[in-house]
């Protein structure tokens, strides 16, 4: 392609165009050249993916990309994202090139002392969310392009290089069928085909044609470039910034190690450094490759973004009554559109459940700032984890056993610290006919093993309520557990539920048990403690609503007081939920604790039988406390 052409189509003369494309070979090459450096100093990584990405990556930096390279979080900055994450060194190169920081830190790449760790993580200004597991760049990208056009009303374009391998992810089809559906003409993908991936070429190699056809097939303006000729991919990028209805996908033909000749489409060397000698033969000959007298250019400057109120108001108290009786899921709802009225930042996030969710009474009120993902659950978390980046609160609600489906992205948000709140409901046994494979009596110990997550399991809706707030309120991620069945409301408006704080229900000074549980078990406890009392066996009641961070003292404290016999109920499997977190807390303290839980795969039937058949009833808590007592 000629020059003159992609001038005419710029609007910029054919002498600038030029000049800006010696700057990015130029550019390509340091990044190229840094990379392979720093990989071969740290003797681990993957230098020639960096280099197949180069100048995809130049072109974009210093061609394409409008920001302020001093400062990444600025609002008005166009967004990029790396989702093949293994080729961090390339894009530590970028920002270190653009002048965010000193070059010499590059060569610090993967130790202690450095963020330049082996895949990028938000730790550094310039990374939005943490990336390196393959298939969710795209989804995060794809938040952040959503809360562009339809939040903030804001014209900065959103950047996602994906590689051809991680193309075969099942969340990138989830994120490319979305991403269409809401007609984002301001995301832009890029996939660096460069035919190899790890262990063997990819499937489809250098069939560009056969992506072309996948990707239009989802509703793509899909565009096929040599990804190693700067001028292309300009024009592509022009191409994709005048497209107006879909997102664009860029497919940029490259090769493996490009510019380094012995390296250069071989297998076998993903994910290796070059040893000492090979890297200081292929930087002499990148080297000799460097422009003597580069153009000095501008980095293109962002506009300001529109400003939006962000003040917050108190949450209205609670509609309920002590004579009421209410799922917590539904509580969750309606406390979830109160939220909506008074926090502007607050947006929800459903998979095609809200009418069991209860979200839809958000939707119905706040439609604006409702996002339908469908049956897509790796896409909408990682969608909320980009809503979260660009200072969002996303509340995103599916049935607790789908969030197993998004296991991945839910970890993933964690390292990114990404300030997002699931909500699981549907838990346990107690939701009755649906049978297993509806039942999420696996979730508390996925979410609780994530450090930083907190975990919260509310008993009754003035509970749900108010942690629904706490949970807006508290920065990093928040899972919240709730149920089918309604149950009873317990507390009255002025109780407050802070974090990491639990409720004694029950209590006596001759008490001889603990009885600790949350949720559907807290009423069968409720029952049992009545029985108890009636045959000489006082017991205290615990409703421990935050299971992470736990309430230890309140804890320890009980035992203490009840001969150091504990005992825990929960709808729940019974390895690593609420009991265990329990037995953790009281560990060393000489605490007897027993565990009620779920202890095999079960079956149909109504939620009190249920929870009868496997040992959660108020019976089973009256027979277990008999044999601990």
């Amino acid at each position: 392609m000629a020059v003159q052409s992609t001038a005419t189509k710029t609007g910029e003369s054919s002498e600038s165009v030029a000049s800006l494309l010696r700057t990015i070979r130029h550019k390509a090459t340091l990044l190229r050249i840094e990379s392979i450096r720093a990989t071969t100093e740290a003797g681990s990584g993957h230098p020639t993916s960096c280099c197949s990405a180069a100048d995809i990556v130049a072109t974009l930096f210093f061609g394409v990309m409008r920001y302020n390279p001093q400062d990444p979080k600025y609002p008005g900055n166009d967004r990029f994202i790396l989702s093949k994450g293994h080729a961090a060194p390339l894009l530590y190169a970028a920002w270190a090139e653009a002048g965010l920081f000193d070059k010499s830190e590059l060569v610090k790449l993967r130790t202690l002392s450095s963020d330049l760790e082996g895949h990028p993580t938000p730790r550094l200004s310039f990374v939005d969310i943490a990336t390196g597991s393959l298939g969710q760049g795209l989804s995060a990208g794809i938040g952040i392009a959503l809360n562009a056009k339809f939040l903030d009303k804001a014209d900065y374009r959103t950047y996602v290089l994906l590689g051809d391998g991680e193309s075969v992810e099942g969340s990138i089809w989830e994120a490319a069928e979305f991403a269409r559906h809401k007609h984002l003409d301001n995301l832009c993908a890029i996939v660096d085909i460069n035919r190899l991936g790890q262990s063997d070429p990819t499937i489809l190699e250098h069939d560009l044609q056969a992506y072309r056809s996948r990707w239009q097939g989802f509703g793509w303006h899909a565009l096929i470039v040599d990804g190693h000729d700067p001028e292309s991919l300009l024009q592509a990028f022009q191409d994709a910034s005048h497209h107006q209805g879909s997102p664009t996908v860029v497919l940029a033909k490259t090769f493996k190690g490009k510019g380094v000749p012995n390296i250069e489409d071989q297998p076998n060397w993903h994910g290796k450094p070059l040893s000492s000698q090979q890297a200081r033969e292929a930087i002499e000959l990148l080297t000799r490759n460097l422009d003597g007298n580069p153009p000095v250019i501008d980095i293109l400057k962002p506009n300001a973004p529109p400003i939006h109120p962000t003040d917050t108001r108190p949450l209205a108290p609670p509609p309920y009554q002590l004579t009421d009786s209410v799922a917590t899921r539904e509580a969750f709802g309606a406390a979830l559109a109160a939220l909506g009225e008074v926090n502007p930042l607050v947006v929800t996030l459903d998979a095609d459940v809200k009418n069991s969710t209860f979200t839809d009474k958000f939707a119905d009120r706040f439609p604006d700032r409702f996002f339908e993902n469908f049956i897509a659950e790796q896409n909408m978390v990682g969608v909320a984890s980009g809503m979260a980046a660009c200072g969002k609160i996303p509340f995103a609600a599916t049935f607790a056993c789908f969030l197993t489906r998004a296991y991945d992205f839910i970890r993933m948000a964690a390292i990114s610290h990404a300030n997002i709140k699931l909500m699981g409901s549907h838990a346990g046994v107690s939701i009755g006919e649906d049978g297993p494979s509806q039942m999420g009596l696996e979730d508390i110990a996925m979410m609780a093993t994530q450090p930083g997550v907190v975990v919260l399991y509310p008993s009754d809706a003035m509970c749900t309520y108010r942690l629904v707030e706490e949970a807006a309120n508290h920065h990093g991620m928040v899972y919240i557990r709730t149920s089918r069945p309604k149950t009873p409301v317990l507390y009255s408006n002025e109780e407050s539920f802070p974090i990491g704080g639990s409720k004694v229900l029950r209590q006596s000074s001759g008490d001889r048990l603990t009885i600790v549980t949350a949720g559907v078990t807290l009423f069968e406890a409720l029952k049992a403690h009545e029985e108890l009392q009636t045959i000489g066996i006082p017991t205290r009641i615990i409703d421990l609503y935050s299971i992470v961070p736990i309430d230890t003292t309140t804890l320890q404290d009980c035992a203490r007081a009840t001969g150091n016999r504990v005992l825990t109920v929960e709808d729940h499997y019974a390895h690593g939920g609420l009991g265990d977190a329990v037995i953790s807390a009281l560990a060393g303290e000489g605490v007897r604790v027993r565990k009620l839980a779920v202890r095999e795969i079960p079956h149909s039937g109504k939620p009190t039988e249920l929870l009868d058949r496997y040992g959660l009833s108020a019976r089973a808590i009256v027979e277990a406390a008999k044999q601990l007592v």
